[in-house]
């Protein structure tokens, strides 16, 4: 099921046609997809700049045509029992902070108005664009296992928005010298969401059946990282007919609130702040 088959679904089952999603799942990886309802789809953009966690599998050995295990078998490269953990760990470290990345081959990521993997598919190569992405952590999270020519081990990586961590494998393996692809992703946490408390189509469905719509939360954890700042009664309302307000604040975009409830997410402008979306 593609992030687009989970938003149809979730349509129907709510009857509501305001919905849409925090952050694309490749088919391929399982985990949590964060959903916006009605008025909080205006939230998706900051909940997509929160930054995501994944858990998975690299293989080292063979590289595919889609950087996963979903793809053709591209190259072969026979691992060596020189290869150590330490060795491994040394190498993810040097992926940490922010680095430079080309999207694969097989992404959605546009070229001439074109997606990447409409190109993949016609049998074209087309120069990708690079892009710079933050790595906060990227760590190997079980030993070395080998099985003939092939070194398996899984991991997990904290990063932020636009990171393929399919790429992120074919990069390590690069790194060690060897073909490389990432064999299982599951995404445990988005948007401040873990996996933990995710729930399955089936699950609301039969919530919803039964009216009760306690799964759904608060607008307000739809903010991600952006900086809260406290709004008094007169800012309120001068924020409600879309006025400039003086803040005491250094950043460029805040989420304005009153008692914890938000108000609008604002954003500087000269010496004071606009209304960028009114919640209200």
């Amino acid at each position: 099921m593609t992030s687009h088959d989970a938003v149809f679904k979730l349509r129907k089952i709510l009857r509501e046609k305001k919905i849409g999603h925090g952050g694309t799942l490749d088919p391929d990886v399982t985990g949590v997809l964060p959903i916006a309802v009605g008025k909080a789809t205006r939230m998706i953009e900051y909940m997509q700049e929160e930054g995501k966690i994944y858990e998975g599998e690299i293989t080292l050995g063979f590289s595919t045509t889609t950087e996963d295990a979903s793809g053709d078998l591209v190259e072969k490269t026979p691992v060596s029992t020189v290869l150590t953990e330490e060795m491994v760990d040394q190498a993810m470290a040097t992926f940490l902070g922010q680095i430079v990345q080309i999207p694969p081959m097989y992404s959605a990521v546009k070229v001439d108005g074109r997606k990447l993997y409409e190109y993949a598919r016609a049998g074209q190569e087309v120069d990708r664009p690079k892009r710079t992405i933050q790595i906060d952590s990227f760590e190997r999270t079980s030993p070395l296992s080998r099985n003939g020519e092939l070194v398996t081990f899984t991991f997990r990586v904290r990063c932020g928005k636009g990171t393929y961590v399919r790429t992120l494998s074919v990069d390590l393996g690069a790194k060690l010298g060897y073909a490389s692809h990432m064999s299982r992703l599951e995404r445990t946490g988005s948007a401040g969401m873990e996996l933990k408390d995710a729930l399955t189509l089936s699950e609301i469905a039969d919530l919803v059946e039964k009216e009760d719509f306690s799964f759904l939360r608060p607008i307000e954890q739809g903010i991600g990282d952006l900086p809260v700042v406290e709004l008094s009664a007169e800012q309120v309302t001068e924020v409600g007919f879309g006025r400039r307000i003086s803040l005491d604040s250094e950043k460029d975009l805040v989420a304005g609130f009153q008692a914890d409830k938000l108000i609008a997410i604002l954003e500087k402008r000269d010496a004071l702040y606009k209304p960028r979306k009114v919640m209200i």
